[in-house]
């Protein structure tokens, strides 16, 4: 691979090369703009999170197939009066005037007017103040058709009354989605490539230094959508998040490799006239790193594939694209960039023959000598903040309410927290029980179903919705007494389903349950989100270390570079979730975050210890393992602060996203990535090296030593 990479890149560090390199990036560019369609063309809100042999799911399409009027979109039309109670007759109005404005996709609106009083008062509130009205789109409709729909109903409320209407439920969600991430996207572009530009103008001055990472960013960026836009022709589904969460992986990586070539090539010019002898000279060296670092980030998204939960798995497509890409940039199109303008690219501090490499009175030089000189007072340090960091992972809580993650200003949740309001708690989401048998069933066998299933824990009521015609097929409605999304009903949803045939032997009915609906998903996608976490973590950790195994020749070596990023990791993820809560009021997180977390986390954060790791193996061939740790903390320092504050502040920038599981997400991430910057990679790693490693005839005298 090292003889490989070395062909390649001193074939481009020539003039020759670096104009053949700078035009097949160009070609290409333009080809696939021109040729292929886009990935925006092809991305949607949201996908389906479960497998299809998940029980909920499975569950869902029997329910579906014997009840047809289960099929559709459901939404639930929640109607509010600011001037007292909501009269039945005007809400019947409205109603009807839906039914007859044939708004499209409209499939099941409740026809109130012809419900007896009885049947009526369950969709109004105690207060009389709110009501709410089920209703159901055609299954097939886009969140564009939706949204176009609910904006017609809006009209239609706001014409014939001074209620106010919010839509909520899933179709609700879609439609305000859909605007969400309209807008979302431009910003988040835009935020991410105004920071990196202004940061890289602050740090290193250079107007020309700051341009062209972002070039190469551009040209990258415009190939993966491409390409990722034909993967969605072929069949391929991307969520939106996913593609967010690409742009910013994109442009951070594609930052973070630029600059640790344009470190190595600022110290060749300092040795080589020629601006393509040093070009060759500093990729020979950087080229395999930034590889590598590229590598495991790519390794990282591949082991995705072994997920089961959707969401998960989404990304992994898309991200293995995206690295293979910045890859290839990384040892081509980058240093033709940055041969195309030779010493120009630093100015106004442009490098000269004989300047001196790294200042002796510079910061990280001033760090290697400590680290060296007590390396034990560096470990212990370092290992307090991260362990009282890592405490704070106890007091975690998990939400897996989705509403929660929106904006509070978004109407289908207002909708949504109105209900929770005004409604009891578990008619916000009922979980449908099917019962199903070979035989048709007698009532007294349905009835004491329905008895045992109000028995069971949180259970606060069941109610028979419908009977096939031949009495094969039962179904129930299941509401608990707390919120559908609460741990504690998850936990008795989880019970019930386990103890399902033991209901079936007490009510002495020869059959089977199944259980749909929003707690019962939750269930399985707890089940799996569990599951996924530990294959991922530890295909992850297995795999990278082989990698970096590969890469040191060593085997001592990869296990205190793991070791460290993995502490770094459970530290991150416990300062940060300690930190959202102080300073924005968030006291609950996703069970994704800590996912994702790991693997952009391990993953980019391995990048720096691989780039430090090397220039030591690189400067123990010339001197003793105490100063080739400083040499190697002096020399790489300054670029990887530096990537690592830019790094940190493009996942910051997912903080203006509109989806509070990605503003925790860009959190967590950036405080991981500036821990492993200064305290990982800057102190404790040097430090153990500094500890562990020994000096060829150091070993040598140990193993003659008589014991």
């Amino acid at each position: 691979m090292r003889k490989f990479l070395q062909a390649v890149t001193d074939r481009v560090s020539t003039k020759k090369g670096m104009w053949m390199t700078l035009a097949a990036w160009f070609i290409i560019t333009v080809l696939l703009a021109i040729f292929t369609p886009s990935v925006r063309d092809y991305e949607v809100s949201s996908i389906d999170s479960l497998p299809d042999d998940a029980k909920s799911v499975i569950a869902q399409k029997k329910i579906d197939n014997y009840f047809k009027d289960n099929e559709g979109i459901p939404a639930i039309l929640v109607f509010q009066s600011k001037n007292g109670p909501i009269q039945l007759n005007q809400l019947a109005q409205i109603l009807e005037q839906i039914t007859a404005g044939k708004i499209n996709g409209v499939e099941q609106v409740v026809p109130l007017a012809q419900l007896p009083p009885q049947a009526t008062a369950e969709f109004f509130s105690e207060d009389q103040t709110t009501a709410i009205i089920p209703l159901t789109y055609n299954a097939s409709m886009e969140s564009k058709e939706i949204k176009e729909a609910n904006e017609q109903l809006q009209k239609i409320v706001q014409q014939s009354s001074d209620y106010t209407l919010y839509i909520t439920g899933p179709a609700g969600i879609a439609a305000d989605t859909l605007s969400l991430f309209s807008r979302a996207d431009f910003v988040l572009i835009m935020s991410t490539v105004g920071l990196i530009l202004v940061l890289l103008i602050v740090i290193y001055r250079s107007p020309l230094l700051a341009f062209i990472p972002l070039f190469a960013a551009v040209f990258v960026y415009e190939v993966v959508t491409q390409i990722l836009g034909l993967m969605g022709k072929a069949g391929l589904v991307m969520s939106k998040q996913t593609i967010s969460i690409m742009s910013i992986l994109l442009f951070a990586a594609v930052i973070d490799y630029s600059l640790f070539v344009f470190s190595r090539y600022r110290e060749e010019l300092k040795q080589h006239e020629d601006k393509f002898v040093a070009m060759k000279e500093a990729m020979r060296e950087t080229g395999m790193p930034v590889f590598f670092s590229g590598g495991t980030v790519l390794v990282a998204m591949l082991v995705l594939f072994f997920a089961r939960f959707g969401d998960y798995r989404n990304f992994a497509p898309t991200f293995a694209t995206t690295m293979a890409v910045i890859m290839i940039a990384s040892i081509t199109l980058v240093p033709a960039l940055f041969m195309l303008f030779g010493r120009k690219s630093f100015w106004p501090k442009i490098p000269h023959i004989g300047d001196e490499s790294v200042a002796s009175h510079s910061f990280w030089s001033k760090v290697g000598r400590f680290v060296v000189k007590k390396p034990w007072v560096a470990i212990g340090a370092i290992s307090i903040v991260l362990l009282l960091s890592a405490g704070h992972l106890f007091k975690l809580e998990y939400e897996f309410d989705t509403m929660k993650s929106f904006p509070e200003d978004m109407l289908s949740r207002q909708g949504y927290e109105i209900l929770e309001e005004k409604f009891a708690k578990g008619d916000l989401a009922p979980t449908t029980v099917l019962l199903e048998g070979s035989e048709p069933f007698q009532q007294e066998q349905i009835a004491k179903v329905q008895e045992e299933l109000s028995n069971q824990s949180l259970v606060d009521n069941v109610r028979i919705n419908g009977v096939t015609e031949d009495g094969k097929a039962v179904n129930y409605s299941l509401t608990f007494a707390e919120s559908p999304y609460a741990v504690e009903t998850i936990d008795a949803m989880e019970k019930i389903i386990g103890n399902s045939d033991e209901i079936m032997q007490k009510s002495n009915v020869d059959g089977e349950l199944f259980f749909a609906g929003e707690t019962a998903s939750l269930v399985d996608e707890r089940g799996i989100n569990n599951r996924d976490v530990i294959v991922i973590v530890l295909l992850e950790t297995v795999l990278i270390f082989i990698m970096l195994i590969v890469l040191t020749k060593s085997v001592k070596m990869p296990i205190y570079m793991m070791g460290t990023i993995l502490v770094s990791f459970l530290a991150a993820l416990g300062l940060g979730t300690f930190l959202t809560n102080l300073f924005f009021d968030i006291s609950t997180i996703s069970d994704r975050v800590p996912l994702y977390a790991f693997v952009f986390l391990v993953a980019l954060g391995i990048d720096y210890n691989i780039i430090l790791i090397s220039r030591f193996q690189e400067e123990r061939q010339k001197h003793p393992v105490k100063k080739a740790v400083e040499i190697a903390v002096a020399n790489t320092g300054g670029v990887i602060s530096s990537a690592g504050l830019i790094l940190a502040a493009t996942f910051a920038v997912l903080m203006t996203q509109p989806i509070e599981l990605l503003f925790v997400f860009g959190f967590i991430v950036a405080v991981g990535i500036l821990l492993d910057t200064f305290l990982i990679r800057g102190v404790l790693l040097p430090a153990l090296v500094t500890v562990i490693e020994k000096d060829k005839h150091e070993d040598k005298k140990l193993a003659t030593t008589p014991h």
